[in-house]
């Protein structure tokens, strides 16, 4: 099964990105295996994502040059808090280092900083680099770099949940007046499109609460490959692997 999981198809490999079939608009990333990419090379699991930082540029450069107009990349979830207290107060220094020395790139590139999730929680250093970087950038008009910072998807649904339903208690309406499209509407990434492709790194298989209603139907791309290795050549074929694919969002 784990073979089957994460074989391509061999016309694909070999292929190149068409131009007469569509591009994912938006792709989301969880970037996993900085820690086991440090490992392997007895380095501290800090080494693994500021390594990880520099994949995070380069795929923003080459997600912009594809015309890609969403990129959303698992920074930080509800639960990575739990990690030790040297590596998450390293993590919460990185939005700091990164947008400082980005944001000039970011800029000429036209990319919009954008980013959801319990963003009061944050410390203050952290919020204060990233609402930086949301400011300097909110007149861009290419590719949105959206960033999951602090975000936890179960967390997210029951706060959009208790939104909407504040909000039909006020209009006098019902539990049952509860639509898809009423609750959808309060979720972080409400102003965003759902995702057309999920890539994720470092050969693990499941979501790890991360955006689990936007991902309804969206496709699914699993790389054994750690996020410090991941290239644009990488990125290249999972886009070719999308197109490969047809999306039928449950027809037939």
């Amino acid at each position: 099964m784990f073979k089957k999981i994460f074989r391509q198809d061999e016309n694909a490999i070999n292929s190149e990105i068409s131009a007469e079939l569509p591009l994912p608009s938006h792709v989301a990333i969880i970037m996993d295996g900085n820690g086991r990419w440090a490992k392997k090379r007895f380095l501290p699991r800090v080494a693994g994502h500021r390594e990880g930082m520099q994949v995070v540029k380069r795929m923003t450069r080459y997600a912009n040059s594809l015309g890609i107009n969403i990129l959303t990349l698992y920074a930080f979830s509800t639960e990575n808090w739990k990690r030790p207290e040297d590596e998450v107060d390293f993590l919460m220094k990185l939005p700091g280092e990164f947008f400082d020395t980005f944001i000039p790139e970011l800029m000429e590139e036209n990319v919009r900083v954008n980013v959801m999730g319990y963003k009061e929680e944050l410390p203050k250093h952290t919020l204060d680099a990233v609402e930086r970087a949301i400011e300097a950038t909110k007149n861009n008009t290419g590719l949105v770099l959206n960033f999951a910072l602090n975000y936890g998807s179960r967390a997210e649904i029951v706060t959009a949940t208790q939104v909407a339903m504040r909000e039909l208690l006020d209009e006098g309406l019902s539990p049952e007046d509860l639509t898809e499209e009423r609750l959808a509407k309060h979720l972080m990434s409400a102003d965003l499109s759902d995702p057309d492709l999920l890539i994720r790194t470092s050969g693990e298989l499941r979501l790890s609460n991360f955006m689990l209603w936007q991902l309804a139907y969206s496709e699914f791309y699993f790389t054994q490959t750690h996020w410090p290795d991941f290239s644009e050549e990488d990125f290249k074929q999972a886009v070719v692997e999308y197109q490969n694919r047809s999306r039928r969002f449950g027809g037939l």
